[in-house]
C-alpha cells in the first residue's frame, strides 16, 4: 500500500520514489485535477509530494489526511534537484510524520502544523 502520491509536477522516474510506498499521479490519470488529487489522496490516507502552491494552501486550512511535502524551490537541472530531495529525504519524511505540511526550500526545511 502507498504512503506517498507524487503530483504530475513531479519527476516520474526518480529512484527515491519507486517502490510499493510511492505512487505517481500519472499511474492513476495524468489529467487529475488537484481536486481529485486531494479526495484520492484523502481518501487513501496518502501524502501528497508537490511543488503545487494550492495543495500547500489547502492543507493550511484542513486537517490530515492527507498531508502535504511542498517543494519549493524554483527550477534547477534534474541532477541538482535529484541530489538535493535524495540527500534530505529522511528529515523530510521525518518532519511529514509529526506536521500536516512540510515545505522543502533550497536551503533549509520547515514543518508546519
Amino acid at each position: 500500500m502507498p504512503n506517498y502520491l507524487i503530483d504530475a509536477n513531479l519527476p516520474y522516474y526518480f529512484s527515491i520514489w519507486s517502490g510499493q510506498k510511492f505512487l505517481h499521479v500519472n499511474d492513476i490519470n495524468d489529467a487529475m485535477p488537484d481536486s481529485e488529487i486531494w479526495e484520492y489522496a484523502k481518501q487513501h490516507d496518502l501524502t501528497i509530494v508537490t511543488k503545487d502552491a494550492d495543495f500547500s494552501d489547502r492543507i493550511l486550512l484542513s486537517q490530515p489526511p492527507p498531508r502535504v511535502i511542498h517543494i519549493k524551490f524554483g527550477n534547477m537541472k534534474m541532477k541538482a534537484f535529484y541530489h538535493h530531495i535524495a540527500d534530505n529525504w529522511s528529515e523530510i519524511i521525518e518532519l511529514s510524520q509529526e506536521y500536516k505540511l512540510v515545505r522543502v526550500y533550497k536551503d533549509r526545511i520547515q514543518g508546519i502544523d
